[in-house]
């Protein structure tokens, strides 16, 4: 293989790795798909564009979406309900009294605060941005607003119809998205009444799909472990000295912590009954900037199927084939704990029936297979490091500070071979 060959390998591994990622097993068929649904063409035309968030687990929260495309030629946004334009641009070669909304070639669209006066809203509009996922609440899962656009050019389809030449470049102005080409596609058909349907002149769809590789080269999140068969320690970490600068301490991002993640969650299995196990979870926010609003946890346990209690959390299960059930989601409850604030944290406990058929506490059977918190799949630590059985031997203790070590350490590694 000569020096060619090589680079050519290592650039296909490395974005063979890239699509890899992009895949989601918890949630394969999770992504945004943004339409544009024409309701009438003249020589303007109006369109109502929806952002639907199809994502099981994954949600667009503060400061929100920020949907962004690059035009196919000169146009021109007149007017927009809804939503609003974040630059107006140049609109001097526009004659006459009435100003457009957005001459930008390449215009960035964010939506309207809650509160918007009713003459300038459309259905679905005016959350600030955020999106719930689907299985939080899917009825704000949706957003939406209506453009009149003119300067257009026509087009010919791939299908050979003629319409609006196909805007590019488009983005939602989140982390770790990429978006698609706009497509044509069948019309959109909208039910009015019980009885009738009403379907879009013509749609264009783009499909956007998220990447935690893309997002972020370190993790959000690490998972901390322990039980009551294995004593343990969990050290909430304590405040270096800061380091003065010209007189002044900087603050940083998030709290100086032995695992240094901005957000922790502890899995503790708390006590065995004859029939029952309990399990206690503990998810830590240490950033001290952010607060994690309408915040969801996702977790891989193949007891979950037999989850017979939960205090102070909603849950979902959110992968469900035949007999398979390994899968669920845990968010807070309206008004109570719904935020999770500044280095502050969140808890629940679960009481789990014991199915004989697989059930153990040896080999870290009770703890999670994966972790997600808030879209994010956090860093385990190594299967090697669970807390043991007392019988396990002189190695069998230890400690969830070690843990939390462990998984972090982990890290240059992983992010270096990717």
């Amino acid at each position: 293989m000569n020096v060619d060959q090589l680079i050519l390998f290592v650039f296909v591994c490395c974005l063979s790795s890239r699509f890899a990622d992009a895949y989601d097993p918890v949630d394969p068929n999770g992504n945004i798909i943004i339409n544009w649904d024409f309701q009438s063409i003249e020589n303007v035309y109006t369109v109502m564009v929806s952002v639907h968030n199809h994502q099981l687990y994954r949600h667009i929260e503060q400061p929100g979406w920020r949907l962004s495309w690059r035009w196919a030629g000169n146009e021109i946004i007149w007017g927009m309900t809804g939503a609003e334009a974040t630059e107006q641009g140049n609109c001097h070669r526009i004659r006459g009294a009435t100003r457009p909304h957005c001459c930008e070639k390449q215009p960035v669209i964010v939506d309207l605060p809650p509160g918007t006066p009713y003459n300038n809203q459309v259905s679905s509009c005016c959350r600030g941005g955020v999106l719930s996922s689907l299985t939080q609440n899917n009825r704000t899962s949706t957003a939406a607003f209506q453009m009149v656009v003119g300067g257009f050019r026509r087009a010919t389809y791939h299908d050979g119809d003629r319409g609006p030449a196909l805007p590019s470049r488009f983005g939602v102005g989140v982390p770790g998205y990429s978006c698609s080409n706009a497509t044509k596609v069948n019309a959109t058909r909208s039910p009015i009444g019980r009885h009738r349907h009403v379907q879009s002149l013509l749609t264009w769809q783009v499909t956007c799909t998220y990447s935690q590789f893309m997002e972020a080269a370190s993790p959000t999140c690490c998972v901390s472990l322990s039980s009551f068969y294995n004593s343990t320690i969990v050290p909430e970490g304590e405040k270096p000295e800061l380091p003065a600068g010209d007189g002044e301490a900087v603050a940083p991002v998030f709290r100086c912590t032995d695992h240094m993640c901005p957000v922790r969650v502890h899995w503790h299995v708390k006590i065995s009954y004859r029939e029952y196990w309990r399990v206690k979870v503990t998810i830590t926010n240490y950033n001290q900037v952010k607060n994690y609003s309408d915040w969801n946890l996702v977790v891989q346990h193949p007891n979950l199927r037999s989850l017979t209690q939960l205090f102070s959390f909603n849950y979902q299960p959110l992968i469900e084939y035949g007999t398979l059930n390994d899968t669920g989601m845990f968010w807070g409850i309206q008004y109570y704990n719904e935020m999770m604030l500044q280095d502050g944290n969140v808890q629940t406990e679960m009481i789990l029936k014991k199915d004989k058929s697989d059930f153990t506490f040896s080999g870290g059977w009770a703890f999670p297979r994966r972790v997600y918190f808030d879209g994010h799949e956090c860093v385990m630590p190594p299967p090697d490091q669970y807390p043991l059985l007392p019988n396990g031997g002189p190695d069998s203790r230890v400690s969830a500070a070690q843990l939390i070590a462990s998984s972090c350490l982990l890290l240059p590694f992983i992010f270096l071979i990717m």
